[in-house]
């Protein structure tokens, strides 16, 4: 079965796997171990990953990630039309860090497997620090070519190219205050539905009212984003950080997602709490149930493309147990950091089918999820 990619690029967000560097600063030697778990919707999704930094000589660092997703799915799109299943991503990264003057460039190489989904992507950027490094302009491109395969149907192969387009600009304000404004855009072509997925539509002949036939999608896709992020550093060590991002794209997505942040370090301590909101409307090919088989030419029902409204509140905290002028060892520093984020999500137009209700009378489906992390951090 496909692992949904929303929920692991949430989970990777603390770990900051294809982190690149800042320019004019290669990134420290570090290395990282977490545990990672999303629980909620009827899936389950844990495993490790380790990652690893080293720098050579003064221009050249390097970084490897090894990742792991063990999944468990008993979600209401599997529960409906399927059965339950258990499978494993297998993810690697490499990339490499080049520091000449103000300027950095990084290439990158992510390979990842499981049963039915196999993806590989090529990434690189510039970034430039200008104006006495108050300011940093960031180029980067990204190229994926990932293979659709079926568990039930070896001789099925469907393929997608992706692109990724993104410019990103820093600017230090104050001595307290830090923006970044960053555009994005991704163009997707290929097999883009998912096999296993069906639509529903209304047949008077079954007994329940409707039935399924395969969801079917446009081979092609380009979504649009803009963030603006900025940060302020409070006078006692604390730091506020807020976020909005627009997103659009030509299913007729259109999303807005606002976040704030508080660090407040206490010792040896840091503490974050987090809120975020995002609200999205659907896209223009979803119906929770069509008027007939084949009503339109493109049809869907993943309640992802749905109207929704998710929102996460989240605690994190990281504890320094190594660190001062010598360390101890060859390690300069090192802390444990554990998060929970608390996620909600309301769909407005994807019923509930699992709780047997009448055509017409199925409730909306929610979903809570908890995503935990705990991982060790080490500088050497």
């Amino acid at each position: 079965m496909i692992v949904r990619r929303g929920i692991i690029i949430t989970i990777l967000g603390l770990l900051m796997v294809n982190g690149s560097a800042e320019a004019g600063v290669l990134p420290e030697d570090r290395a990282d171990v977490l545990y990672h778990l999303y629980d909620g919707g009827g899936v389950e999704i844990d495993g490790p990953s380790l990652l690893v930094r080293k720098r050579i000589g003064k221009s050249t660092s390097f970084v490897a990630n090894y990742y792991v997703d063990m999944v468990s799915s008993a979600s209401i799109d599997v529960i409906t039309t399927a059965s339950p299943y258990t499978e494993e991503r297998t993810q690697w990264s490499l990339g490499m860090d080049y520091l000449r003057g103000n300027t950095t460039m990084s290439i990158g190489y992510t390979t990842s497997v499981e049963s039915d989904y196999d993806a590989k992507s090529y990434s690189f950027s510039v970034s430039q620090d200008m104006f006495g490094d108050l300011t940093t302009l960031r180029l980067s491109y990204a190229l994926g070519d990932d293979l659709v395969g079926r568990s039930d149907d070896p001789a099925f192969e469907r393929e997608i190219d992706r692109q990724h387009y993104g410019i990103g600009l820093t600017q230090i304000l104050t001595r307290n205050m830090i923006v970044a404004l960053n555009f994005e855009t991704i163009t997707d072509e290929g097999y883009l539905n998912n096999p296993y997925r069906s639509v529903r539509y209304l047949d008077a002949g079954s007994p329940i009212g409707y039935s399924y036939e395969p969801e079917l999608y446009p081979n092609t896709r380009t979504s649009n984003a803009l963030g603006l992020r900025g940060k302020y550093y409070l006078p006692y060590r604390a730091a506020i950080e807020a976020e909005y991002r627009y997103f659009t794209d030509t299913w007729d997505i259109k999303g807005h997602t606002v976040a704030i942040s508080y660090v407040h370090p206490l010792g040896p301590w840091t503490f974050t709490a987090k809120y975020r909101i995002h609200d999205q409307t659907g896209a223009e090919f979803f119906q929770d149930v069509f008027s007939r088989s084949e009503a339109t030419n493109f049809r869907g029902r993943d309640k992802e493309l749905s109207a929704l409204t998710s929102k996460t509140f989240g605690l994190a905290a990281s504890y320094e147990f190594i660190g001062g002028v010598e360390g101890r060892g060859f390690i300069k520093k090192g802390t444990v950091n554990a998060s929970i984020d608390f996620l909600q999500v309301d769909y407005d137009d994807f019923s509930d089918l699992s709780t047997g209700a009448a055509l017409d009378s199925e409730p909306l489906y929610a979903l809570d999820a908890d995503i935990v992390q705990i991982f060790f951090s080490i500088w050497y």
